[in-house]
């Protein structure tokens, strides 16, 4: 018995022991399951219309895909919505002056709902799609477009008033007999009485036909250019319409291997940069006089000026002139209109450098400035541009309000639209995220990173400007959506560590929030997983630069450290709230419990740290980008004590890209990278993205030599994995081809591709996500710990 006894002592303690050994609970399977293994949170978060429910996609049964649910906010009572309830349950849509009645679509329908009894009129159903819908500036009917015409219905009678014609081609009516033509009928009517009787009555019958005509639209011809309407004016006298002429550009083509029907697909994708863009003009049409005018943009101040870069490129500096003989194009966007009828238009030039509000004369197309923002690089940041787009309202029928990175920083600004006077709302060295303006039109609910880049809180912010009055307090990220009644606020809450799930509170300060979803699995919370640290380190032109450290446990620590790169460029990874790049995140704690040290750095071009450093980047992707992940890696050596042998580096798309220009500039530093769907060549990018950077490849051919990885090949002494999916339609399996044979031509040996057929840019499947990993997770073990 005690033989026995000491055997299972034995037995139980080398167990205990292998468990300690195991460094790690997780699995790289398990981690990259996605949803299955978090939980599928919360999204796609709104009201109901009476402030009583908030809905919200979720799929905590793990059934094939999410569906909606509804909560109520008093009984905290949760239920799976169904059809029927899909089919009753109103669109957002826009609301009358005295918020008596919401006008939305649904099915491509229109509908209006009484708010009174929260009962929908259905105010069309055909198979025809109407959209757009919003009130007359009197209230009287609803204005919605249909075939790209507008067209009215009036409440209180029913009647459907069409309002334009546009049409494509020119209107000329077919040409006219030629002159031998011509004789031969005449001729004919000389001879025969009988045809000139047919030809009298049909010219009668057609005027008769003319006279009786209802009074129609008169059609505008658009000829061959692709139409978009931009508004119609409250009074519904004028219409802002965009024309725009598409080049005949060339486009790529990704193929798609694995299908379903057996056959090669191609799959149709973007053109380069640098190819020929769409260009705009805007009109206006007046609809009580039937004319068309263009707005005007060859008078903007600033529009005939170049780019600072190109006097580089200057054959005689000397005598160069910083002006072009014609003005740079321009976009127009569509009118934001005040109650009494007065427009402005945010207006952009087409290189990126320029934004400007102006001031729309809609009897003339007249523009008056109100507001300019220039910078050398390119316009961005929170509702001004680029990856947000700008925002602009009315706060009277003399004041406009709007967002500016004047400072350095994106903030509220109002301006006066008669006198030019412009005031600074908020001001300091944080950003304005989103704003919007309470139905009373006294408060403004703003999202900033006030408190820390770090941490993103819901605010109120009188009118008249003053202090930002916080609502929430919880560390971390808050997504807010306000009821409809403007007194409670449905917030996505989260924590590094903790996943967004759906909580109510009051719109009030020092409230509290009330958690309504549990939305992550049983698997998930049996890991405790890493609240990391949030440190800076000095770069080395002396900025202090944000990431987030995963640290081992002292006697797990292994000496080596990853250093990992976000994607996207401008996007934000270091935060205290539940990151995008969870698998990541995830993985990280896995290398971790394995005793790898990693660093998550946000570096410059990084969101949510102002226009200074969102531009940084400028004409040198691969510059100080590449330069503050040089500095991490020192960080670890000098601070972390890590093993300056034993540093690894992985990312995927402009993480991936960054990797190959480390492996190929920076040999000494990283032993070894992952290099994840990376852009190898950025003249190969699309030109939304690349061109605001480093405008175009004719233009600055430079920026895309000292940019783009292929030129640096023949730098890699390290150990390289390329990973990229072939039907990548974003950063497309070409770039990673052309490098790969790059690298032969040179006869670099120490490099590998893994290639994923049925992935896009952003991958799908678990298998796939699973081998991505273990290939990383087996290159950072053989290069970096195995001796």
């Amino acid at each position: 018995m005690k033989r026995l006894f000491f055997l299972l002592f034995v037995f139980v303690s080398a167990a205990c022991f292998g468990q300690d050994k195991n460094q790690s609970q997780l699995s790289i399977d398990r981690i990259m399951k996605g949803e299955d293994f978090v939980g599928y949170l919360p999204t796609g978060i709104r009201w109901s219309d009476d402030s009583k429910n908030i809905f919200f996609s979720w799929n905590p049964d793990n059934d094939t895909i999410r569906s909606a649910y509804g909560v109520n906010v008093r009984s905290k009572a949760i239920r799976k919505l169904s059809f029927k309830d899909l089919k009753q349950r109103s669109n957002a849509g826009v609301y009358s002056k005295d918020s008596k009645w919401k006008v939305y679509e649904k099915g491509g329908d229109l509908f209006l709902m009484d708010l009174a009894t929260y009962s929908p009129k259905r105010v069309t159903n055909t198979l025809s799609v109407e959209s757009n819908p919003r009130f007359s500036g009197d209230q009287r009917s609803i204005v919605y477009q249909k075939d790209n015409n507008l067209f009215t219905w009036d409440i209180k009678t029913g009647a459907v008033v069409q309002l334009t014609d546009f049409k494509s081609g020119n209107g000329k009516k077919e040409p006219g007999l030629n002159e031998q033509d011509q004789w031969l009928e005449d001729d004919q009517l000389v001879h025969f009485e009988i045809l000139q009787k047919r030809k009298d009555e049909a010219a009668a019958t057609e005027y008769r036909r003319e006279q009786m005509a209802f009074e129609r639209p008169e059609t505008v011809y658009i000829g061959d250019k692709r139409l978009r309407i931009g508004g119609i004016s409250p009074d519904l006298n004028y219409v802002v319409y965009h024309l725009y002429t598409y080049p005949k550009d060339k486009r790529t083509i990704v193929p798609s291997y694995v299908t379903q029907n057996g056959y090669t697909t191609d799959l149709y994708s973007r053109s380069k940069v640098g190819s020929p863009q769409p260009t705009s003009e805007t009109w206006i049409l007046n609809l009580e006089s039937g004319d068309s005018y263009q707005i005007k943009t060859d008078g903007i101040d600033g529009v005939f000026d170049k780019p600072t870069f190109l006097k580089e490129y200057a054959e005689e500096p000397s005598v160069y002139k910083d002006v072009y003989e014609e003005p740079r194009n321009v976009s127009v966007g569509s009118p934001v209109f005040s109650e009494d009828g007065k427009a402005v238009v945010n207006v952009t030039s087409a290189d990126y450098k320029d934004r400007w509000i102006m001031l729309l004369d809609l009897t003339n197309g007249d523009l008056k400035q109100i507001d300019r923002q220039h910078d050398d690089a390119w316009i961005g940041g929170p509702g001004v541009g680029w990856f947000s787009r700008p925002e602009i309202g009315w706060l009277d029928d003399q004041n406009i309000w709007f967002q500016s990175e004047k400072t350095g920083y994106s903030h509220l600004y109002l301006a006066n639209v008669n006198t030019g006077r412009i005031k600074a709302l908020t001001k300091g060295e944080f950003e304005i995220l989103d704003v919007n303006l309470s139905g009373d039109k006294k408060t403004f609910y703003i999202t900033s990173n006030k408190v820390s880049p770090h941490e993103h809180h819901f605010y109120h912010l009188s009118v008249k400007g003053g202090k930002l009055i916080q609502i929430t307090s919880l560390k971390g990220g808050h997504e807010v959506t306000v009821s409809p009644d403007e007194k409670q606020l449905a917030v996505r809450y989260s924590y590094t560590n903790k996943p967004w799930e759906l909580y109510v509170m009051p719109n009030k300060a020092g409230a509290s929030m009330v958690q309504l979803t549990n939305s992550t699995t049983d698997d998930f919370k049996a890991y405790d997983w890493m609240d990391s640290e949030i440190i800076h380190f000095t770069a080395r032109d002396g900025v202090k630069v944000p990431a987030t450290l995963y640290k081992p446990e002292a006697h797990k620590k292994n000496g080596a450290a990853v250093v990992f790169v976000h994607g996207a460029g401008y996007t934000q990874n270091v935060h205290y709230w539940w990151p995008s790049y969870y698998r990541e995140y995830m993985f990280h704690n896995f290398l971790a419990d394995n005793g790898y040290t990693v660093l998550a750095i946000d570096y410059r071009a990084s969101e949510g740290y102002g226009r200074d450093w969102r531009t940084a980047i400028y004409r040198h992707m691969g510059g100080k980008d590449l330069e503050d992940q040089l500095d991490g890696a020192k960080y670890l050596i000098e601070e972390q004590d890590i093993d300056k042998d034993r540093l690894g580096i992985y990312g995927g798309s402009y993480g991936g890209f960054m990797t190959l220009m480390a492996m190929f500039t920076a040999a000494d530093t990283f032993k070894s990278g992952a290099a994840l769907r990376s852009v190898t060549d950025w003249a190969h990018y699309n030109h939304g993205y690349t061109a605001n950077i480093l405008n175009t490849p004719v233009d600055d051919p430079e920026a895309y030599k000292r940019s783009s990885p292929i030129y640096f090949a023949e730098g890699l002494k390290g150990n390289l994995l390329m990973l990229h999916g072939m039907i990548d339609r974003n950063v497309q399996f070409q770039d990673v081809v052309r490098l790969s044979q790059r690298l032969i031509e040179l006869k670099k040996e120490n490099w590998d591709l893994a290639v994923f057929p049925m992935e896009d840019h952003g991958f799908i499947e678990a298998s796939s996500w699973s081998d991505e990993y273990r290939r990383i997770y087996k290159l950072f073990e053989e290069t970096l710990i195995a001796e």
